[in-house]
């Protein structure tokens, strides 16, 4: 006589494995996939450095832009050139 077992699955870990695999999107460099976009990264474009950072005007990080490393460097030595080339703010301006 042998039992046979069966194994619960919590509903919890079948909403977590869901949840999961619903939103797997796998972050990518937009610089690296559009090469024709790497040509426009460049201190004087500052309509498109203006995306790259946040209402404070501070860098947006690699995690949450999704760059690679190599163009997170540029970009971020980009702004901080039309930063001193007096382009783009140091931070946000208050307005009492």
């Amino acid at each position: 006589m042998s039992k046979r077992f069966s194994l619960r699955i919590s509903s919890r870990l079948v909403k977590k494995k869901s949840r999961k695999q619903s939103y797997s999107t796998s972050k990518h460099c937009r610089f690296c996939s559009k090469p024709e976009q790497e040509r426009l990264l460049d201190f004087k474009n500052t309509g498109l450095l203006k995306v790259f950072l946040t209402e404070r005007h501070k860098i947006l990080p690699s995690r949450v832009s999704g760059n690679c490393f190599f163009h997170q460097r540029t970009l971020s030595s980009a702004i901080k050139t039309a930063r001193s080339m007096a382009l783009l703010p140091f931070c946000a301006i208050h307005h009492i």
